[in-house]
Formats: structure tokens, sequence, C-alpha cells
């Protein structure tokens, strides 16, 4: 799950960075039971993140499809001043 959490931090603090008003962000990891844990990214911009179908000579537009992908479950709230983009990740059963 270290793996997976770490790329997925990455991709939502590089997706507010380049798309959000960036005077502050702010990354909260909560476990919400016993092998999950949920990340989120808080920003400034009220505007949801969208989604893109980059071509294969693009450099940009897949970080989403790479949480996506990777997480159990994500979503975006809506806050008063910004919103919050989460993914939850579920750890892997070892045996």
């Amino acid at each position: 799950m270290a793996e997976d959490g770490a790329l997925v931090v990455t991709e939502l603090v590089a997706n507010a960075v380049q798309h959000a008003r960036r005077e502050s962000i702010r990354v909260v990891i909560d476990r919400t039971e016993a092998g999950r844990v949920r990340v989120g990214v808080v920003d400034f911009s009220k505007v949801p993140p969208m989604r893109q179908t980059p071509g294969p000579e693009d450099e940009d537009g897949r970080g989403l499809a790479l949480v996506t992908a990777l997480a159990e479950d994500g979503g975006t709230d809506p806050l008063p001043w910004g919103k919050r983009v989460w993914a939850e990740l579920q750890g892997k059963e070892e045996g």
C-alpha cells in the first residue's frame, strides 16, 4: 500500500499545484479502518477535477486515471472555501 499511497498523494498534490490556487495545499491521511487509509488533498479551488483523455504523445492528463486505478474509492468533497479530493486505499492481505 505504501507505494500506491505515495503515487496517489503525488498525483493529487500535482493536480492541486497545477490547477488550483496554490497559497496553501493540505494533505490529510486518515486510517478509516484496519488495512484501509484515506488520502485527501485540500485546496482553495472550488472547481472539481476533471478526468482527461490524453493522446498517446501527451505528457499530462493521466493522473486521475492512475488514482482511479489504484484506489478502492474516491471523490471530491466541496468545502465553503475550496474542495477536498480524496482516495481510499485498501492494503493487500498477506498470506
